[in-house]
């Protein structure tokens, strides 16, 4: 019988109680495994971390005041020893290969359910990349033939930073808020602005707004 000091202790990042509620039932279940710590935004994930000493964190990208990608590259920094793993209703398609450069080593979309995410953590402690199939074998075409264009490339040129603040501008938020949810200056989310602009072909205030109401009602569950 494993004692708590024998079981992979982990850390659930999500804005929704009832998400975390379910993964934690599924991992109760576990011999070998037991939720340390929860959060519901950045800024009480890296508490959670620095306090619980947690072994992995499953992660969604959209938190509560904060984005989960940030999340990501700030526990690679502070805490390289810390392996991470997504668990999101956004595409894999889209996200996976953001989320590996940002340091995560998992991607589990949150229509394959909580019995995934089990898997996909003990994959990775073993030292390996967890994916579905159909985004491993998309990943190595890409790594063997070179990357393929499609119609939705053009938001996928845009740095982390810029989708992050396309994506907000889509729910509505203004600049300084904007800034405020990611510690910027405004200053510098209108600089992000103009990049977006220009790297979407985009002519003016209105027409970025309405591409990016589009993109953020656009279904990103897979």
């Amino acid at each position: 019988m494993n004692t708590e000091n024998d079981k992979t202790r982990v850390l659930l990042v999500d804005d929704h109680p009832i998400v975390r509620q379910g993964i934690g039932l599924l991992l109760a279940q576990e011999p070998d495994m037991m939720v340390c710590a929860e959060a519901e935004t950045p800024a009480e994930a890296l508490a959670a971390i620095a306090a619980h000493k947690p072994d992995v964190a499953v992660i969604d990208l959209t938190l509560r005041d904060g984005l989960g990608l940030e999340l990501i590259k700030d526990i690679r920094v502070r805490f390289p020893k810390l392996l991470s793993m997504v668990y999101s209703m956004r595409d894999e398609s889209f996200y996976a290969e953001r989320v590996l450069r940002a340091g995560a080593r998992g991607y589990v979309t949150k229509e394959e359910g909580g019995k995934t995410v089990i898997e996909g953590i003990r994959k990775i402690l073993t030292g390996q990349i967890f994916l579905s199939e159909k985004m491993a074998s998309k990943m190595i075409g890409q790594f063997v033939g070179g990357p393929t264009q499609s119609p939705g490339d053009s938001i996928g040129n845009l740095t982390d930073r810029e989708l992050e603040v396309f994506e907000l501008i889509g729910q509505g938020l203004p600049t300084r808020e904007i800034a405020e949810r990611l510690h910027l200056s405004p200053k510098t989310v209108d600089s992000h602005r103009e990049h977006i602009k220009e790297k979407l072909k985009i002519d003016n205030a209105t027409n970025l707004l309405k591409h990016a109401i589009e993109w953020a009602n656009f279904p990103k569950g897979g």
